[in-house]
């Protein structure tokens, strides 16, 4: 908690409360159904929690938006930036039935009822109705923008035009060079943000089209 403290000082006592109980509901669920790397869950708040929070640095989502996580596994980023953003709604999608148990599980276990999972393929979900999109690990820029550019709304909320927001890390120049003609890409250094070198190289990519 110390380290999101650190980076988001005014989190309000239930957030607080939220994000310290993620540590114990990640280990418990990773028993029965893996969904970080067992490897990794030591460094939860660091590799998953914190880098998730990065897109909350690059935007701030506005009441009563509307935000897809595309692939997102066991509710990474969604389910932190759920908690920073207690009135945005949340839709957190994977194919996976059984990830997806876990993010239900997890989300009532906190009480954000501004989640909703479902297990289903992106091509099943109604177009025009996102802000945002958001994706961590989950396919190269030019497949994500082919899945999601249907589901973008034409209503502006934010200052930063609806599109997509990725977490990237390594060479991205190759993926941003295969983007259909027309998008617009900008890189944002989570190094920028947070100054661990576990976040050297890697983005928050925002993609426009």
């Amino acid at each position: 908690m110390e380290l999101i403290l650190s980076h988001f000082p005014n989190l309000t006592e239930r957030q607080q409360a939220q994000f310290a109980r993620l540590a114990p509901l990640y280990r418990e669920w990773n028993e029965k159904i893996n969904v970080i790397s067992r490897k990794d869950i030591d460094n939860l708040y660091l590799h998953h929690i914190l880098h998730s929070l990065a897109i909350a640095k690059v935007t701030d989502f506005k009441d009563g938006a509307h935000v897809l996580d595309l692939g997102t596994g066991g509710g990474l980023p969604g389910i932190p930036l759920a908690i920073l953003f207690p009135k945005t709604r949340f839709t957190l999608v994977d194919g996976t039935r059984k990830k997806i148990t876990v993010v239900e599980g997890i989300a009532s276990d906190l009480g954000l009822d501004n989640v909703t999972a479902l297990a289903a393929r992106v091509e099943d979900l109604k177009a025009r109705q996102f802000d945002f999109v958001l994706s961590r690990g989950v396919a190269p820029l030019d497949k994500l923008v082919e899945w999601s550019f249907r589901l973008i709304a034409d209503k502006q909320r934010h200052a930063m035009p609806n599109g997509l927001l990725a977490l990237k890390g390594g060479k991205i120049q190759e993926e941003i060079r295969a983007l259909p003609r027309g998008s617009y890409a900008e890189t944002f250094p989570i190094s920028n943000f947070f100054d661990d070198p576990y976040f050297l190289e890697k983005f928050v990519v925002y993609v426009q089209y």
